[in-house]
């Protein structure tokens, strides 16, 4: 087998698509890491372009064994992979959240494991709500999977607190419940946790329509927008983030911001450049408004500014294919990011790798990927790392010696 074949097939996602026989996701994968067309794929799997575009579309099976030993070869995978790597499908032993959805009964559920007899007042609930702040910024560095135990308890503490609740504070429990099962929604999403992740999304929305919190009801809608997006679901995510805008009047500035943004992004997934330009100019506007009122924001938009937008805007850039203003973007966003998103300050630098290798500077491309290499293996798993994986898929198409220069580095933290 070629060495390029080989080193192609280290990506997460290729090697994923394949454990799963999910043909279409691995044709799909395979043609965006390579650049070819479904006409050429075709060719080298012995299939007609009509036959590859209804296998990635879903609108045909491959049950023969006889073609999947024939995609198999034809796109060089190796022999005998059967699984993804251990790292992309096992999170930390005990701190996974559980499969299923959290059921109708969870607050009886979980009301039984504290004392119901705790007193409320706010000063209490003043406490739960800084500690929940303390909480988001350390996931900033250490990254999600430590935490989720915690903030799992520390939801049953919340939640626990509601039976004994009156008036404003019974308001103010489901309001903070709604925040925690945000949080426990984000790291599982951060864990590439989907169905955990969605089934926290929906709690959390549920209890801040409950609390009339539109501010935290709008921002689920825009997150799972921005799960969409992370799993190149276009459409999804503009439905979604335009969902967060119309659906829930009266949120934030920076809220409404981020749902603009999301939109854009989506666009920019699909190609559409000139809707993806139009909403990042919009967002630009109301997040320049945002900034001059912080205190207005919620405390979980502490890390959203016009400075941070720089850095989404470099994204939706990178995806509409204009690498060198996406590099220029990108770069101007990271100068001034705090150390302290150690976790989001390496997604950033690895998206300004992928730009750099786009844009052919494939040196300055390999060292920029290979400086974060550490950082991705310790709290980037999956996102990071599979955005590493694809610049070296890029850098192996314009200069294949430093592509397989990023994938040995890679192959060393595997």
């Amino acid at each position: 087998m070629e060495q390029d074949s080989l080193d192609l097939w280290t990506h997460p996602q290729l090697l994923a698509a394949l454990a799963d026989q999910d043909w279409g996701r691995l044709c799909r994968t395979y043609r965006k890491l390579t650049g070819l067309s479904q006409t050429k794929l075709g060719e080298r799997v012995g299939l007609a372009q009509s036959d590859v575009s209804d296998i990635e579309r879903g609108h045909r099976r491959v049950t023969s064994s006889e073609v999947q030993a024939r995609i198999v070869a034809g796109l060089g995978a190796p022999e005998g992979q059967d699984a993804a790597p251990h790292h992309s499908s096992a999170p930390v032993a005990g701190l996974a959240l559980p499969g299923p959805a959290p059921d109708d009964d969870l607050l009886l559920r979980v009301a039984s494991v504290v004392d119901s007899r705790s007193r409320v007042d706010a000063p209490t609930l003043d406490w739960l709500e800084r500690l929940l702040a303390e909480h988001r910024r350390a996931e900033d560095v250490i990254g999600s999977r430590p935490l989720v135990g915690v903030m799992r308890q520390q939801l049953r503490t919340v939640v626990a607190m509601y039976s004994s609740a009156r008036g404003p504070l019974a308001d103010r429990v489901v309001r903070l419940a709604s925040e925690h099962a945000q949080f426990l929604a984000w790291m599982a999403q951060d864990q590439d946790q989907t169905a955990a992740a969605l089934a926290w999304y929906d709690r959390s929305h549920e209890w801040a329509l409950e609390a009339g919190d539109a501010n935290m009801s709008a921002t689920t809608l825009n997150m799972k927008a921005h799960q969409a997006w992370s799993k190149g679901r276009a459409t999804r995510c503009v439905r979604l983030a335009e969902a967060s805008r119309w659906s829930a009047p009266g949120t934030s500035l920076g809220v409404q911001g981020m749902a603009t943004q999301m939109a854009a992004r989506g666009h920019a997934l699909n190609g559409d450049a000139d809707d993806a330009h139009r909403l990042l100019d919009e967002a630009q506007e109301i997040m320049g408004r945002a900034a001059e009122r912080p205190e207005d924001e919620p405390p979980w938009m502490y890390f959203y500014s016009p400075n941070w937008f720089t850095l989404q805007r470099g994204m939706a850039t990178l995806h509409l294919r204009d690498f060198r203003t996406a590099v220029d973007q990108l770069t101007a966003g990271l100068a001034v990011m705090p150390d302290e998103y150690r976790r989001d300050k390496t997604w950033f630098r690895a998206c300004l790798a992928h730009a750099l290798a786009g844009a052919g500077e494939t040196a300055r491309a390999l060292a920029a990927a290979k400086a974060i290499v550490p950082d991705a293996a310790a709290v980037g798993r999956p996102h990071s790392w599979n955005e590493l994986h694809t610049t070296a898929a890029v850098l192996m198409r314009r200069s294949p010696a430093q592509g397989r220069q990023l994938v040995d580095t890679l192959r060393e933290f595997d």
